[in-house]
Formats: C-alpha cells, sequence, structure tokens
C-alpha cells in the first residue's frame, strides 16, 4: 500500500473516531493488532461492545467502501473480535459489527456513513 494511500486511510480512521465520539461511542481500543489482522475500532455505545471497521476510498470505483466488507472480510473481523473477547475476558456481553465508511476528498474524506448493526454473526458461529 502506497504512503500517500496509508495516509488517507489513518486519516479517515481519525475522522471516523471523531464521529463516533460525538455520537456519544466510548472508543476502547484502536488499531487491535494480532497475527490474524487488525480490529479498526473498539467502542462501547451504551451496553453494547462494538467491533468497528472503518473502509475508506476516495471514489466509487469498483462499488466503493461499502463493497469492502464481503463475507471473508466479515469472516475475519468474527474471529478477531473472539480473541479480542477472549484476551479481556468479556463474556455475556451484547456485541454487534459496525461499519463506517469514509468517501471522497483528496487528504480527507468528504462524508461519512455509519451503518450499525451491518452484519450479524450466527448464534453457532461465536460464542461470547
Amino acid at each position: 500500500m502506497s504512503g500517500e494511500r496509508r495516509a488517507y486511510g489513518q486519516v479517515a480512521e481519525s475522522e471516523a473516531e471523531r464521529y463516533l465520539r460525538r455520537k456519544g461511542y466510548r472508543i476502547l481500543d484502536r488499531n487491535v493488532r494480532t497475527s490474524s489482522g487488525e480490529l479498526d475500532l473498539v467502542a462501547q455505545a451504551a451496553d453494547v461492545l462494538v467491533f468497528v471497521e472503518v473502509k475508506a476510498r476516495r471514489t466509487t470505483a469498483y462499488g466503493g467502501a461499502a463493497h469492502a466488507v464481503d463475507g471473508r472480510k466479515q469472516a475475519r473481523i468474527v474471529r478477531l473480535a473472539a480473541q479480542y473477547l477472549a484476551r479481556h475476558h468479556v463474556r455475556n456481553r451484547p456485541c454487534r459489527f459496525d461499519v463506517v465508511l469514509c468517501t471522497g476528498g483528496t487528504a480527507s474524506p468528504s462524508a461519512i456513513e455509519h451503518i450499525e448493526n451491518a452484519f450479524e454473526v450466527p448464534g453457532e458461529d461465536l460464542r461470547w
């Protein structure tokens, strides 16, 4: 990934974090890395633990940011969330998966869309 694209992505994550804070979310962690990948943001909204995937695209080519969280990416996020919950000894807590789409602009996103509960996990796929 080019330095310019990486910088745009980092700015988008910061913008997404600010956006969520303004909505009343408490950010618990950012860029949680494991050998399996990375969780962009882990937040709390009321009593719900929210795993947030941030997708940034300058254009809508190839479907834009909305098409970037496919089934494979969802499965990876679910695995990372399970690892996070185990590592932090979290049990019996409501959790959900959100996606924040950042689009447009050259140095920073010009639009942010927040999709709450962007995808669900079947009951048997993940036990927390």
